[in-house]
């Protein structure tokens, strides 16, 4: 069984801006499936399906980042996924709008729901997909994370929350190596 967790703030208000990358990653990878995350448990909307055999569970949790783990945590334990069937979409502001990094382990950069969910599974060790949101020196980092897409942005974001989908079905497809070999 695999679990894949997209990062975000629930609410409308936060609805497209650059820390929900992770959420509107997740929601092009569940259209591109054709599935709906629209259960709710575990501190989050998840759905769960087979996909050529394999069970998936999307997860999208509801606790605001900086409590992500909670709901990760909860979905893992109910379910008895291994921390190596985790992989968790998320925004990076050290990197391009738009580009991926794909990694199979590494510390949360500074990320606080990617230090919650280290702190509630309790290793660093699982597979990451950062999305690119950029910088800017003229904003605060919560201004900035929190703030939307301008239309340039919007653009880049899109075609890198598609990237980041095809890179989750060659993920679950053939393996996590050729995903990074690919996408990286």
């Amino acid at each position: 069984m695999k679990l894949i967790v997209g990062l975000g703030n629930p609410g409308k208000e936060y609805d497209m801006t650059r820390h929900n990358t992770g959420f509107y990653c997740l929601d092009v990878l569940s259209d591109e499936m054709n599935q709906s995350i629209d259960k709710e448990k575990f501190k989050g909307l998840y759905t769960k399906f087979k996909y050529k055999g394999e069970d998936v569970i999307l997860l999208k949790p509801q606790t605001y980042m900086n409590n992500s783990g909670e709901s990760v945590a909860a979905v893992m334990q109910f379910f008895k996924i291994p921390v190596e069937d985790l992989l968790v979409i998320y925004d990076d502001m050290d990197m391009p709008t738009g580009k991926l990094r794909l990694r199979e382990k590494g510390s949360a950069g500074g990320h606080n729901g990617i230090k919650s969910i280290i702190a509630h599974v309790g290793t660093q060790n699982f597979k990451r997909i950062r999305v690119g949101i950029s910088k800017n020196k003229l904003y605060s980092v919560v201004d900035w994370v929190l703030g939307h897409y301008s239309k340039e942005e919007e653009k880049l974001i899109s075609e890198g929350a598609k990237h980041a989908a095809e890179a989750v079905l060659c993920y679950l497809d053939d393996g996590f190596n050729k995903a990074m070999n690919k996408f990286n």
